[in-house]
This record gives C-alpha cells, sequence and structure tokens, in this order.
C-alpha cells in the first residue's frame, strides 16, 4: 500500500524550474506529470522539500481545489 502511496507523490515532485533540474527522475509518466506540477506548485509550494508523502498529503487536503486531471491521477494510482 505504502509503494502505491509514493507513485503519484513521486511523479509530482518532477518540475520544470531549474532549481528541480537536479532531482533524480520521478516516475509516472509525463502526462501525469505535467497533470500535476501546477497544482503542487499553487497549493504545495511551501512543503514541497518536505518529501513525497507530504505533498501528497498536501494535494489531498486540496482535493475540492485541485484540477480535474490531477485528480484522476491521483484516483488512477488509488489515492
Amino acid at each position: 500500500m505504502l509503494k502505491f502511496a509514493l507513485i503519484p507523490a513521486m511523479l509530482l515532485m518532477t518540475a520544470t524550474t531549474g532549481a528541480f533540474a537536479q532531482q533524480p527522475q520521478r516516475s509516472g509518466t509525463a502526462q501525469e506529470q505535467a497533470a500535476c506540477s501546477r497544482d503542487v506548485q499553487k497549493f504545495c509550494r511551501k512543503i514541497m522539500d518536505q518529501g513525497d508523502l507530504v505533498i501528497l498529503s498536501c494535494l489531498q487536503q486540496n482535493r475540492p481545489k485541485i484540477s480535474k486531471a490531477c485528480n484522476a491521477v491521483l484516483v488512477s494510482h488509488g489515492q
């Protein structure tokens, strides 16, 4: 179960900014990463350095506000 919780969180950490270019390659398709990257930056920017599970929790707490595409990614990974 923990494995499935980490997948969406890890794919969400991928960002296009230079500061995150040094991050290791994350799992998830390019489409999944693109679906959630704006939501992560918008709702979870302050906690982006606190780990994948914290970001997943942030997205879940902001679920009514996140995009339909990002919500679909979470649902597809059992979140």
